[in-house]
């Protein structure tokens, strides 16, 4: 049985479909990457896979139970969601907002036990924010934040977690260090799907790829059998070079159909 899965999902808007009759499985363990050209779903896809979204039809599903089965508490412990373009209003400690990632964990009364202060601990460490972590979050830089909401995914250990571009405003160490980070994480047992423009970083980390095109799913499946030139050409409209397989894997895009 599929962690988790969506089935006939349909989302519109305005009487358009943003996501059509998209139908996949997801298995623990497997960090998958979601592209597509801008405007083709992914984020939307991504909404309907947190819970976040309720599709107009079709339906998401974690452990075969309907996603809308769920109170919010409850699919909070199950699975983390990371925005895209995240966003931080109030001047809270980077320590505190991390913290905010075991909401649904804190009892009615009191602080952080022993045990949630130590997995805060490992989250800012492993997200190389410790000399941040005492510094409101509305002064970090937008890479910073973009780590500092990383490390709140991950710190309640999910199940899934769910990422929307999440190396969005990364310099490059810390953009391999989040792939990196990520792909352990899927090792570990946790399904992982996530967002990805750069597409040599997707090839060389993730272990399967799901492609959108116009909102329809193009391609799901194991990244050295998806991830092809004519993949490329038919969601992207670009000719492109998939070279070499796992840490040696790279995409080169060389000219536009026509060029």
């Amino acid at each position: 049985m599929s962690l988790l899965a969506v089935d006939g999902v349909t989302v519109l808007r305005g009487g358009r479909a943003i996501v059509e009759d998209a139908s996949a499985n997801f298995e623990r363990g497997a960090f998958v990457a979601v592209i597509g050209a801008n405007g083709a779903g992914k984020s939307t896809l991504l909404s309907v896979l947190a819970g976040l979204l309720r599709p107009d039809q079709g339906e998401a599903r974690l452990d075969d139970r309907p996603m809308a089965d769920f109170d919010r508490r409850a699919l909070a412990r199950r699975r983390a969601y990371l925005p895209q373009n995240p966003r931080c209003e109030w001047p809270l400690p980077v320590e505190r907002l991390v913290g905010l990632g075991l909401t649904a964990s804190l009892p009615a009364f009191g602080d952080f036990s022993p045990a949630m202060r130590a997995r805060i601990d490992r989250a800012i460490h492993d997200c190389d924010l410790d000399s941040h972590r005492l510094q409101p979050a509305t002064t970090l830089s937008g890479g910073e934040l973009a780590r500092a909401m990383l490390a709140r995914a991950l710190v309640s250990d999910p199940e899934v977690l769910i990422a929307d571009e999440p190396m969005a405003g990364l310099d490059p160490r810390h953009a391999l260090d989040t792939m990196q980070r990520l792909r352990t994480l899927a090792r570990s047992g946790v399904l992982v799907i996530a967002a990805v423009h750069d597409l040599t970083l997707a090839a060389r980390y993730c272990s399967h790829i799901l492609a959108l095109r116009q909102g329809r799913i193009a391609a799901h499946g194991p990244m050295a059998q998806t991830l092809t030139s004519g993949l490329m050409r038919d969601i992207f409209e670009v000719e492109a070079m998939v070279q070499g397989q796992g840490d040696a894997a790279r995409v080169d895009f060389t000219a536009s159909p026509q060029g």
